[in-house]
């Protein structure tokens, strides 16, 4: 029997065909997304004209520190780990009902990162998240209902501007309530074409499309 390399080159089988066949042999060329929700994308709501909050309405602050925002990307040959270093959001929540609430985050998009540093800079790049042209991406929440996919307590609708797109995204999340804290924890795919983030990737090691999100969101009540 030849050996694998020489059946290979008598073949003649192209860079390309080896990436694929490497990822599928060992594992890589799967989708961190593949067995998680994925986020329902529609056209941005354009919301109501906001009430005034009630007196009883508790208000909850949250940051980088002790909350997280994190991805899982992939490609063919690789899957890398990364997020967002510099965030801020509040959470309004009147009577302490997650269903009458409100969620609202702010993110510095130069703050990205990853587990390579050259795979970081590239991100920042117009390929990606062109951080100098948009430096910022925001989440405003639209409605929050009981219920959801894989265990969520609810689920979370509101209008993501990523990328200078704008676009209705609703997600599975387990929301926790506790006297001075709130907790958000979600783990959702979402497709990083529907912002018009189109970068392929080398023609042998395709980028795929979806892309796992994971948050981690622990908002502290604010005394104010």
């Amino acid at each position: 029997m030849k050996p694998v390399w020489k059946i290979l080159r008598s073949r003649a089988i192209s860079g390309a065909a080896v990436v694929v066949a490497f990822g599928a042999l060992t594992g890589c060329n799967t989708n961190p997304a593949k067995d998680k929700p994925k986020a329902e994308v529609a056209e941005a709501v354009v919301p109501a004209a906001p009430a005034a909050a009630p007196a009883s309405a508790a208000k909850y602050a949250f940051s980088q520190e002790g909350s997280k925002l994190e991805w899982v990307g992939a490609k063919v040959s690789a899957k890398h780990d990364g997020g967002f270093r510099t965030f801020s959001g509040t959470i309004e929540l009147p009577e302490g009902n997650p269903e009458k609430g409100s969620v609202s985050v702010e993110i510095d998009t130069a703050s990205v990162f990853s587990d390579t540093e050259k795979l970081t800079g590239h991100l920042k790049s117009p390929d990606f998240f062109d951080v100098e042209k948009y430096p910022k991406a925001r989440f405003t929440s639209t409605s929050i209902r009981p219920g959801g996919d894989n265990g969520a307590t609810h689920t979370v609708t509101g209008n993501l501007e990523l990328h200078g797109v704008t676009k209705s995204i609703s997600f599975p999340a387990k929301i926790r309530v506790d006297a001075d804290q709130v907790a958000v924890d979600a783990e959702f795919g979402i497709n990083r074409k529907d912002f018009g983030i189109v970068y392929p990737g080398m023609p042998d090691d395709l980028i795929r499309d979806d892309v796992l999100i994971r948050l981690e969101v622990r908002a502290k009540r604010s005394s104010t």
